[in-house]
């Protein structure tokens, strides 16, 4: 009998367990941000230096940057790792690197998948984190790659929303059809699918 209530006791401690590490992990959520891109900023670092920049002040104002909307999905995949997939909408007068710009505003369309490696679990209300992936983006009728490197904060709410903060600077892959910028990111997200 006593072997009977160890062995309970036992797989009543590991079930436990594991469906504590499981509210570690993030929740499937979906999520509505506004988006600044800042080629600006960019474009001045490349010409000088990341430090002259910011000893200078030389960041772009927020009348220099364009404005967009954009909606991210989040996943989950360890404690500390999320799956972020984002589309992101803007009107820019994309500055080409070889061309320039156009001298007119038109939809940039901007997708990517990242990961976002999290300082802490989902236990916590507050977590920094560092993110990269890959991207895809349409301009007219230009297509481009690139890669998205960045960092964030992330606030939970109740664990049922969370704020989310974050840039990210876009590195060229296809040089000819896109160029150097960062993207900043504010917005919120909801769950809508608990962790089994």
């Amino acid at each position: 009998m006593k072997k009977i209530f160890a062995s309970l006791f036992i797989l009543t401690l590991i079930s436990q367990e594991l469906l504590s590490q499981n509210n570690l992990i993030r929740e499937k959520a979906i999520g509505v941000s506004f988006i600044l891109n800042d080629f600006v900023t960019a474009n001045r670092i490349r010409n000088g230096s990341f430090e002259q920049v910011m000893l200078n002040d030389q960041m772009a104002k927020i009348t220099e940057m364009s404005p967009g909307i954009g909606i991210t999905y989040f996943q989950g995949l360890h404690k500390n790792l999320d799956f972020a997939g984002t589309l992101g909408a803007s009107f820019v007068d994309y500055p080409f690197p070889k061309r320039g710009d156009f001298g007119s505003e038109s939809l940039l369309l901007e997708a990517d998948a990242s990961v976002n490696l999290k300082m802490f679990s989902e236990a916590y209300w507050f977590t920094p984190y560092v993110a990269a992936g890959i991207g895809a983006s349409k301009f007219k009728n230009y297509y481009g790659a690139f890669i998205p490197l960045g960092a964030g904060i992330k606030v939970n709410f109740f664990d049922e929303a969370s704020l989310f903060v974050n840039t990210s600077y876009r590195v060229p892959v296809t040089a000819e059809t896109t160029n150097y910028h960062f993207m900043f990111n504010l917005g919120i997200s909801g769950i809508i699918g608990r962790n089994n």
